[in-house]
């Protein structure tokens, strides 16, 4: 509990201190954000820092670390030690990281071009593809279930199928929140509801193994995966002080790519798959409006909504 705790605690301090800091190195370089010409009220925005999705990183991180790091016990009293790394928090934390790399690539391109535009669709999705690749052979490697969940497995065990389920779940993830990233706070505020679920929803695995099975609870380390989700709910909390509205920064694409990777990455290591649809409900709304948007318009030429995705209608 103590390590949920100051993961949590340490995730939020630096978000909420660093967050100014970025917005004023951010200013100074001139990386702001370009907005769309077509959503009406937004021209305000225009030029409003960008990319702060670094600070939620790096504040994950080092929340993630410094939590596994103890000067004190009730066996030993006061030391030092650190606790090794399990394979259930390096997991996410690749998924975080690397879908976090891909959006940075797609922010800097777009304030290189001073253009809305960052990396073409091929590029992006074959990114995202090759990060959510190596996470499924790290999985399955580490000894993961290649089954499916809702609140627990169902059984069903998807064999090698389970490499298209892992690929559909990351891009699908990083994707919706992406494109639900369009509004002060949402995606910030949103995703701190999210993590902090999973933080909770993880801490009851690992506390009940008899149920859940030995492996995810301990071995894979519920409480590991349980430490990240603190970790991501505390930086979030920190960032949305900044980013509610009017905001002062924007976390862009490195933000919201990360966010997705983690959340989908949370869902498949704890075999809660079909529950992210639930609790990411708002981002299955937003993404389902962008395909109703498309197909309507192409099939039979006319809109559905003003504008998709549906927050800007």
């Amino acid at each position: 509990m103590l390590a949920l705790l100051s993961s949590a605690a340490i995730a939020f301090g630096v978000s909420i201190l660093a967050t100014p800091y970025a917005i004023r190195f951010l200013r100074r370089r001139n990386i702001g954000q370009f907005i769309q010409e077509e959503v009406e009220g937004h021209s305000h925005k225009r030029g409003t820092p960008t990319m702060g999705g670094v600070v939620i990183v790096v504040a994950v991180l080092i929340g993630y670390v410094v939590s596994h790091i103890s000067f004190w016990s009730q066996e030993s009293g006061f030391g030092f030690d650190v606790r090794g790394f399990k394979a259930g928090g390096l997991l996410v934390g690749f998924a975080f990281v690397g879908m976090g790399v891909i959006g940075f690539i797609d922010d800097y391109r777009k304030v290189t071009r001073e253009r809305n535009l960052g990396l073409g669709k091929a590029a992006k999705f074959g990114g995202q593809l090759a990060i959510a690749g190596i996470f499924a052979w790290w999985a399955v490697e580490a000894g993961v279930t290649t089954g499916i969940g809702f609140t627990r497995s169902l059984g069903i065990n998807l064999g090698i199928v389970y490499f298209i389920w892992v690929l559909l779940m990351l891009t699908a993830a990083a994707n919706a929140v992406n494109i639900t990233d369009g509004l002060d706070g949402l995606v910030s505020g949103s995703g701190a509801l999210v993590f902090g679920a999973y933080t909770i929803i993880l801490f009851w695995i690992f506390r009940n193994d008899s149920f859940y099975g030995r492996f995810l609870a301990t071995e894979l380390s519920a409480l590991e995966l349980a430490i990240f989700a603190a970790a991501l709910f505390g930086a979030l909390l920190g960032f949305l002080w900044w980013n509610t509205a009017p905001a002062k920064i924007f976390m862009g694409d490195v933000g919201s790519q990360s966010i997705g990777g983690a959340l989908a990455a949370l869902a498949l290591l704890s075999n809660t798959d079909l529950l992210l649809l639930l609790l990411g409900g708002l981002y299955v709304m937003e993404t389902v409006t962008v395909i109703i948007q498309v197909i309507s318009f192409r099939a039979f030429g006319k809109r559905v909504f003003r504008i998709a995705p549906v927050h800007h209608h």
